[in-house]
């Protein structure tokens, strides 16, 4: 009974121990208007012992923007008498639409491959659940791809050595949402880790919207997909022919 007692005191006090995190960012809401170039979002917070005061230790600290998530299908595209046409193809079940990590220092460097993976820490760690069966090769390879394609648009990024923290207490990290930035609500999550252990995380919202017209477009697209393909070749052809009318003109 002393031994279990004391194993109980001693996990009471690791715990005691533990930092609180103090997570806010810059802005709770982005809304998206005509012209809109992107933004950068700045993550901050504070790092405190259970007693409110300044954390006794550095700590490692990693900041996760994720978008919402989405069902995806991923194609590969293969050569074919000299025309690239579509391939291989697979879905995945919960892509983020958008992915952002930032950290004190390199991922490898604070935790192992198992922590990173259960914390999705850095875009090699991205859970993107295929659906159906699929060879693990053929499902990192179409995982690779996308992520990818993402970099190159701006929509997952990872910047290590981004995040500052001062007199252990105050973090920061600035993180850039591109101009094509998906709407939705965007979780971000911050992770305080020492000796490649989590322990602690807290998180906060960030909604982005789009307004005026352009969100008038993007509900009537939604909520009236197939009328909205109609108006859009409609719109089309129309400006096709005005076009082809004023070379006539000339």
């Amino acid at each position: 009974m002393r031994r279990l007692a004391a194993l109980f005191l001693l996990l009471a006090l690791g715990a005691a121990r533990d930092p609180i995190l103090v997570p806010e960012v810059s802005q709770h809401e982005i809304r998206l208007r005509q012209g809109f170039t992107g933004t950068e979002l700045l993550l901050f917070g504070a790092i405190l012992n259970p007693q409110g005061a300044r954390a006794a230790q550095d700590y490692d600290i990693v900041v996760v923007l994720k978008g919402p998530t989405q069902s995806i299908v991923v194609r590969e595209k293969s050569k074919v008498a000299g025309i690239w046409i579509n391939a291989d193809s697979t879905e995945l079940r919960s892509a983020p639409s958008y992915y952002a990590v930032a950290s004190t220092r390199p991922i490898s460097e604070i935790v192992d491959d198992k922590t990173a993976a259960i914390y999705e820490l850095g875009l090699k760690w991205l859970q993107l659940s295929p659906i159906g069966a699929i060879d693990t090769e053929e499902q990192a390879r179409f995982a690779k791809g996308l992520v990818e394609l993402n970099e190159s648009n701006g929509l997952y990024r990872q910047e290590e050595g981004a995040v500052k923290v001062s007199e252990q207490v105050l973090y920061q990290a600035r993180i850039q949402l591109p101009s094509q930035v998906p709407t939705g609500t965007y979780t971000a999550e911050t992770f305080a880790i020492t000796d490649g252990r989590v322990v602690a995380s807290a998180s906060s919202t960030v909604v982005v919207q789009k307004l005026g017209i352009e969100r008038a477009i993007a509900d009537f697209a939604q909520d009236y997909g197939f009328l909205y393909g109609l108006l859009a070749v409609a719109i089309s052809v129309f400006m096709g022919w005005v076009a082809g009318r004023l070379f006539a003109l000339v």
